[in-house]
């Protein structure tokens, strides 16, 4: 039954995602919680974005307001995929109560659900019980448990993000969904901060590869500088340069998966960009191979002429930590 309280989710699109070699549609919700437990991380302001119930019924029907919001505006027939994110983990009980989880996974049975979670909250009763839930049989892997992992190297991940997990950690979690029936999707972060832009590139394409075959999804998200955190703070100081969008292209051309990438604030001076020119062909490219998997494309995309591209190969090669960004 529809909840008469209806409250807007934080955000929600419907769109397109590539799935078993085709594009389907999908419906992305963002949903207001309770807020991330760990809420440390140096790039992140969803932390910031919580509601502050003063009881987990209270919590569980503010979350339910949500849904029944989503349930009035969409029609769900339409879609065969819904990707749900909060401002930080899913699965995380204090940030959503197990009664809500449940009830997702029954208004999107037979779906495939992507939804968003830190390791520590992928457990064998957790997980085995929403996919128990969710299955009806219509998809083999009806869920996909999404870790911002963001990179393989534990080094860069706890002095450049601050993330407070470890490889291991990941690993053992997606164990763990894949032993109850679901699969995993890995995001990864390309260019943190206090990386040079070679550095990051290097990192990203250690972490494809370190991935490839060990997970069912993998999704690259050029870092975007975003309001209220602190690698704002550094970019404000000149001390960060997001990174360029031919690194971009220069990974997904090599990367040994098919590798989603959806470059948020492309072509803007908080997000990847290059020199202005150029930008929107590219972006846009980058998000129809999202779609398309072509790989000609990717390259005919490197293979543009553009004044800016000896700028970022001239960086690639001199940028070093010491004195970096040489760009803006």
């Amino acid at each position: 039954m529809i909840s008469e309280n209806l409250k807007k989710p934080l955000a929600y699109w419907s769109g397109k995602e590539r799935y078993n070699g085709e594009a389907v549609d999908c419906l992305t919700i963002i949903f207001e919680s309770g807020g991330c437990s760990w809420s440390r991380c140096r790039m992140c302001s969803y932390r910031h974005e919580r509601y502050r119930a003063q009881s987990c019924d209270e919590l569980a029907g503010h979350l339910h307001a949500q849904l029944g919001w989503v349930r009035a505006q969409f029609s769900l027939d339409d879609f065969a995929m819904v990707k749900i994110f909060t401002s930080g983990s899913f699965f995380d009980p204090a940030e959503v109560p197990p009664v809500f989880q449940r009830e997702v996974a029954q208004v999107f049975k037979g779906k495939i659900v992507i939804a968003e979670s830190r390791p520590e909250f992928i457990t064998p009763d957790t997980i085995g019980e929403f996919v128990a839930e969710l299955n009806d049989g219509t998809h083999t892997t009806p869920l996909y448990c999404a870790v911002g992992l963001e990179t393989t190297s534990d080094p860069i991940r706890e002095k450049c993000i601050n993330k407070g997990f470890t490889y291991g950690d990941f690993k053992k979690a997606a164990a763990v969904a894949h032993t109850v029936g679901a699969g995993v999707k890995a995001y990864l972060l390309f260019k943190p901060l206090f990386m040079t832009e070679a550095e990051a590139v290097i990192d990203m394409r250690s972490s494809l590869a370190e991935l490839a075959g060990t997970v069912e999804m993998v999704s690259m998200n050029p870092c975007t500088v975003q309001k209220r955190t602190e690698l704002e703070l550094y970019w404000k100081q000149g001390a960060y340069r997001p990174p360029y969008l031919w690194s971009v292209l220069s990974i997904l051309k090599d990367a040994p998966m098919h590798v989603t990438c959806d470059p948020l604030g492309g072509g803007q001076k908080r997000g990847p960009h290059n020199c202005g020119i150029c930008d929107y062909e590219i972006t846009k490219g980058i998000r129809d191979y999202s779609l398309t998997a072509d790989r000609d494309l990717i390259g005919e995309l490197l293979d543009m002429e553009c004044t800016c591209k000896s700028e970022w190969e001239y960086v690639l090669i001199h940028e070093q930590p010491y004195c970096m960004p040489l760009t803006r």
